[in-house]
This record gives structure tokens, sequence and C-alpha cells, in this order.
């Protein structure tokens, strides 16, 4: 009772049959298949520092917090 039988599956995939069709089943995974790979490279992707502006004014990138606080005691 607590694994799926061969008739399980059966049905499941005749139900998946009708309710898609048999030629909508391979654009289907496609797009899946592309989701999962774009989920993947959104999370490879890695945040670039966003430039943030000192007493004059002036753009740069953050540095870290030793930089930040040497920037101001200056």
């Amino acid at each position: 009772m607590g694994t799926f039988s061969i008739w399980h599956w059966l049905v499941v995939l005749v139900v998946v049959l009708l309710v898609f069709g048999a030629r909508k089943l391979p654009s289907v995974a496609t797009d899946l298949a592309q989701g999962i790979k774009n989920f993947k490279k959104g999370l490879a992707d890695k945040e670039e520092p966003k430039p943030i502006e000192n007493a004059s004014g002036q753009a740069r990138e953050a540095q870290g917090s030793e930089q930040a606080t040497k920037d101001k005691v200056a």
C-alpha cells in the first residue's frame, strides 16, 4: 500500500495523455526543461554590488564595511 504499482502509473499516464494530448506533451516537456535551466542559471548568477555614493556625491562600488568606515572617518 505504501508504494505505487505499475497499474497506478499506467492510469496516471492515460489521464495525462487525455488531458494534454499526445501532440502537446513534447512542448510541455521542453518548456519545463527550459524553466529548470533558467532557474539554475538564475541561482548561479552572482549579484553585482550596486554603486554607493560617498559624502562628495561620487559613485563607487561597495568594497566592504572597513573601506566604508575609513571613508566616513576621513
